[in-house]
């Protein structure tokens, strides 16, 4: 079954946060599933420029609270990933997927994103 593409201005809203662009980098980037641990630190790597290893255990904590209560709920409610926040588990939508342009244009504009992506331990 295919999703209906989401509009352009929902996608600009969805891309208006850096966690969510990091969250969106990496999906579109390695194509799987992630948990939340693993984006937490490629957050803190790319947002607060520090590896989980030296991030204070605060601000590993801030990050993870954000995605798991703000940022990864608003990327699911939009259809781009399903978040089981149980397992702390998120996956890429097929939706994701038909979005992928559009996203490769708008992330490909953040100068703070490195291409490629990578996760950090």
């Amino acid at each position: 079954m295919t999703e209906e593409p989401i509009d352009f201005s929902s996608v600009l809203s969805l891309c208006q946060n850096q966690h969510r662009r990091i969250v969106l980098a990496v999906l579109t980037e390695e194509h799987r599933s992630f948990t939340l641990n693993d984006l937490t630190k490629t957050v803190l790597t790319y947002n607060h420029q520090t590896t989980s290893t030296e991030a204070s255990e605060d601000a590993m904590t801030k990050v993870r609270l954000s995605l798991h209560h703000v940022h990864l709920p608003k990327l699911a409610s939009g259809g781009l990933i399903t978040y089981d926040p149980e397992r702390q588990f998120v996956e890429p939508t097929e939706l994701l997927d038909q979005m992928q342009p559009t996203l490769s244009t708008i992330l490909g504009a953040d100068p703070s994103l490195d291409a490629p992506m990578e996760l950090y331990d």
